[in-house]
């Protein structure tokens, strides 16, 4: 079966070398850390996303709501081990 990647907005074909492991990819079970940081950058992203019109040129961002979206961006930093992501905190949205 051929295979296809996106670039750019572009489909192209697969190497053969590539198609190989994508597959290998797609067979890979995920480990608990990784289900975990998907997770956590799932959910930090829908609360970046809640918050991107903070940043529009006609708005100027308080202290607080440039720091709020700082440690959303940084919250998967040094999170290496099972415990470390189940614990992981996340910030207070500033009112």
């Amino acid at each position: 079966m051929v295979k296809y990647k996106n670039v750019d907005g572009v489909q192209i074909q697969m190497t053969a070398e590539e198609e190989t492991a994508w597959i290998a990819y797609q067979d890979k079970p995920l480990t608990k850390l990784e289900i975990l940081m998907n997770r956590i950058r799932l959910k930090r992203n829908n609360l970046l996303k809640e918050t991107d019109w903070w940043g529009a040129s006609d708005n100027t961002m308080t202290a607080d709501q440039t720091k709020y979206r700082k440690d959303l961006r940084d919250i998967t930093n040094g999170l290496d081990t099972v415990e470390k992501a189940e614990n992981v905190k996340f910030p207070t949205k500033p009112s």
